[in-house]
């Protein structure tokens, strides 16, 4: 690890909260003595302690090491930032709006880049009652295959798992303006705007 906590961070957490050196010493069961000399930078933590550290102070541990809080100011979302993973290992899809640490089968995942349709990935959309029927022209085998289509909004994302021998194929309400995505096992996410 590059980083460690520091007596800096701990000092600027335990004042932001309002408690005493005494008052966060006891909650972790450690001596004032302790606390004072980890904001004095004269020593550091236990690395048993920093759990309970980070809890006492209101915290998750990553917040605590890297000394950034994270404090959610969101107001209203925006689903527009959704993020999609997948798991190479079993296959699981997982989105998340905006950005994270997503992790599946022992394996940090990064965030898909989507680009836009191409020819072997055309999406076909044909209004059908309330809905709009999208079609995707591939080919849906074992070894190639989409995945899954979602459609998102600033509001809302409507999402449809897909799997191999089946059609690349769902009805969706398509209200407001959005991006349609695709994710090919080959070829990755694609999308649309709608």
């Amino acid at each position: 690890m590059d980083t460690y906590i520091t007596g800096t961070t701990i000092k600027k957490l335990r004042e932001a909260k309002g408690i005493t050196q005494q008052q966060l010493a006891q909650e972790i069961g450690v001596s004032d003595k302790a606390v004072s000399k980890w904001e004095t930078a004269k020593g550091l933590p236990d690395i048993t302690l920093i759990e309970p550290l980070a809890k006492a102070l209101g915290v998750s541990v990553m917040e605590l090491i890297s000394g950034d809080t994270v404090i959610n100011k969101n107001i209203s979302a925006n689903m527009l930032r959704t993020k999609f993973y997948v798991c190479p290992v079993c296959g699981n899809v997982i989105h998340s709006t905006g950005n994270t640490l997503v992790s599946c089968c022992g394996i940090t995942l990064p965030a898909l880049e989507a680009e836009e349709t191409d020819e072997d990935h055309i999406i076909n959309i044909e209004p059908v009652e309330d809905e709009k029927f999208i079609t995707v022209k591939h080919e849906m085998t074992k070894s190639h295959y989409i995945s899954f289509i979602a459609y998102v909004t600033s509001d809302k994302i409507h999402f449809v798992k897909l799997y191999p021998e089946g059609n690349a194929e769902t009805r969706i309400q398509l209200r407001g303006r959005g991006f349609l995505y695709i994710y090919c096992n080959r070829h990755g996410l694609m999308k649309k705007k709608i």
